[in-house]
């Protein structure tokens, strides 16, 4: 394994958005250390294949969480979004979940780099419950969940013909039904589960969540003020029985091609007030 210097990670503006969940080989991978939160997290991921985004910074950016909780990051990588929201709030413990073991043994290395309360586990989320147990992660236990889930549809977008990418990318059927039901079944009531998804599966989000949750907030992430929703992050309270919201959109762009000044926040570490009350924390 090669390692490289620390560069400084940019708020990716362009149609590239890798997600967290994919699959490394290859005992000579070579390994870059990036800079995340202007400097504040530092990564060390695959140079190729599998990448850290801004898809997990924004995703840790509207997860709520105070000082003293557990959390979990489902499909976690090398553990961007979940090491990201213990850079924001302080004395929190992280339990990293990912399919592949060589990206699991990078999150581990990352949170002993930052010096993070975290435990890194290969598991399957769409696993059996003894799994989770063996993790720690039982019924009730969790304060919040996390999510980044593979979300291409398979009958629209073509899969492509590299394994790691197939696993990264495309959504089998029925797999966001069963990764919200583990996040309800793990979470403690009262609590929330925040994920990022494709703006146009906004159905499929609404549907697995009508099965215990609550206070369902929808967020649109647009590239710029012209162009649609590319994203929408979404957060629900496990047994609340809130309406659902739609909030503002974010525009990670301005007129110019310059990142707007949220996105710069939240790039640098702030929360996205409008699903987190301004504060980062859970609801009261």
């Amino acid at each position: 394994m090669k390692t490289t210097s620390p560069k400084l990670a940019g708020f990716w503006l362009t149609r590239a958005w890798p997600t967290n969940f994919a699959t490394m080989s290859g005992p000579e991978t070579e390994i870059t250390e990036d800079l995340f939160l202007n400097g504040k997290l530092r990564l060390r991921q695959p140079k190729r294949g599998h990448r850290a985004g801004h898809d997990a910074i924004l995703l840790a950016a509207a997860t709520s969480a105070k000082p003293g909780d557990r959390i979990a990051d489902f499909g976690a990588g090398v553990g961007a979004a979940g090491l990201a929201v213990a850079t924001r709030v302080r004395e929190i413990q992280c339990i990293l979940l990912d399919i592949d073991p060589a990206l699991v043994e990078l999150a581990r290395t990352n949170a002993s780099l930052n010096s993070f309360r975290a435990e890194a586990y290969a598991l399957d989320v769409t696993g059996p419950v003894e799994n989770f147990a063996a993790a720690g992660l039982y019924p009730d236990s969790m304060d919040a969940v996390l999510m980044n889930p593979p979300f291409n549809d398979a009958a629209r977008h073509r899969s492509s013909p590299n394994v790691a990418r197939q696993v990264a990318h495309m959504a089998e059927e029925g797999m966001l039904a069963e990764w919200i039901h583990a996040a309800r079944r793990i979470l403690k009531p009262g609590r929330s589960l925040t994920m990022i998804w494709r703006a146009d599966g906004l159905s499929d989000v609404l549907s697995g969540l009508k099965r215990g949750f609550g206070a369902v907030g929808v967020l649109p992430v647009h590239p710029d003020e012209t162009k649609p929703a590319i994203r929408i992050i979404v957060s629900a309270i496990k047994g609340s029985g809130a309406p659902t919201t739609i909030q503002q959109g974010l525009f990670l762009k301005q007129s110019d091609g310059s990142a707007s000044p949220e996105a710069e926040a939240i790039l640098g570490g702030g929360p996205i007030v409008r699903l987190l009350g301004g504060t980062g924390s859970p609801p009261k």
